[in-house]
């Protein structure tokens, strides 16, 4: 086996000098061809030619108008399919933990319980046309490249920004406790003196403090919920002791006790008429954000993402498009937890 290892070495790392050169044009597609000829080929498991520098950018992507990831943040994950980490109501039993001489101790069963998931494969292609190119190249400071991958980052984040909405805005994914619908003059919208969202959130908060044991961080509203939030009157009346003329996010996260106040302003396109991701929605929740640091720990959702994901795969000519073409492929499966850790409150505003 060593031996077989020692004499394809030289060939990996002559294929590997081809890849590099045709990469950046210091060798043709035509040339590069001429590896398949020798021999030189990848099977199927390994065939996937990636592109580090551009997976790299693909990585780093964020966009700060989208807030999904506060209620679903990501956890790698090594399989594209598995159990969902889940938190029960053994954590909260009372167990009798003495122990006489000799006795067996008693043991409590730690690992994943929860329903199976699986991850979606997302793909898509960039195109830049050799005309943008040859124009991009008389200007510093325009990578072409990297923006073609933005713009394909930004539009498979639309997508789960979507997803995520819809599974933390649909009314079955909480048990009966833990979601409320606001109509007539109790919705937010309505100031003539009935609505109190100070007192709508405490009621959410405590509902979900009384089955998790740990008070929300999290208040996520729509773009809409938010335009009448931070006019309400009584939102207003709180926050004139503090100097400041107008709501804003962190104000009112103080006011609410809560560390994160999210402003869902993403739209799309539904059918030619720009709809809001968020909607009337508000979405209180527990949420631990960074990765599963502790199991177990009541969290209200998170996404799963494959290691290494999102990958840009080695870029490719389309000569019949005259245009570089740059592959992109992410696979993530956002998924709730934890429903007690999390409250909804439909039609917030009319």
């Amino acid at each position: 086996m060593q031996h077989t290892l020692r004499r394809s070495l030289p060939m990996l790392a002559f294929a590997l000098a081809v890849a590099i050169g045709w990469h950046f044009g210091f060798i043709s597609t035509e040339s590069a061809s001429m590896v398949g000829m020798l021999g030189i080929t990848m099977n199927t498991a390994g065939a996937r030619v990636i592109d580090p520098i551009l997976s790299t950018v693909a990585q780093g992507y964020q966009n700060a108008e989208f807030i999904g990831m506060n209620l679903f943040p990501y956890v790698p994950v090594g399989q594209r399919g598995g159990k969902i980490v889940t938190f029960g109501k053994e954590d909260f039993a009372l167990y009798n933990t003495a122990r006489a001489p000799g006795a067996d101790t008693k043991r409590i069963q730690y690992g994943f319980s929860g329903s199976p998931y699986a991850l979606e494969s997302h793909s898509l292609e960039g195109l830049v046309p050799f005309e943008f190119l040859q124009e991009a190249a008389a200007v510093p400071g325009i990578d072409m490249a990297r923006g073609g991958i933005m713009k394909v980052q930004n539009i498979i984040a639309l997508r789960l920004e979507y997803v995520q909405a819809t599974l933390a805005t649909t009314a079955a994914n909480y048990p009966a406790g833990n979601k409320t619908t606001l109509v007539g003059t109790a919705q937010w919208s309505d100031f003539s003196g009935t609505s109190d969202p100070i007192s709508d959130i405490e009621v959410a908060k405590e509902a979900i403090r009384a089955k998790i044991g740990k008070r929300p961080n999290t208040v996520a509203v729509g773009a809409a919920v938010w335009a009448k939030l931070r006019q309400h009157p009584k939102i207003v009346d709180r926050i004139k002791y503090t100097g400041r003329d107008s709501a804003t996010p962190e104000l009112v996260a103080s006011l609410f006790g809560v560390k994160r106040m999210l402003i869902g302003d993403a739209i799309y396109d539904n059918n030619g008429t720009f709809a809001d991701v968020w909607g009337k929605y508000c979405v209180i929740g527990y949420t631990e954000l960074g990765t599963l640091a502790e199991l177990g720990v009541p969290s209200f959702g998170y996404t799963y993402r494959l290691n290494g994901y999102p990958l840009v795969e080695q870029p490719y000519e389309d000569r019949n498009a005259k245009s570089w073409i740059y592959p992109v492929t992410d696979e993530f499966s956002p998924v709730i937890a934890g429903n007690t850790a999390g409250y909804l409150i439909s039609a917030a505003v009319a």
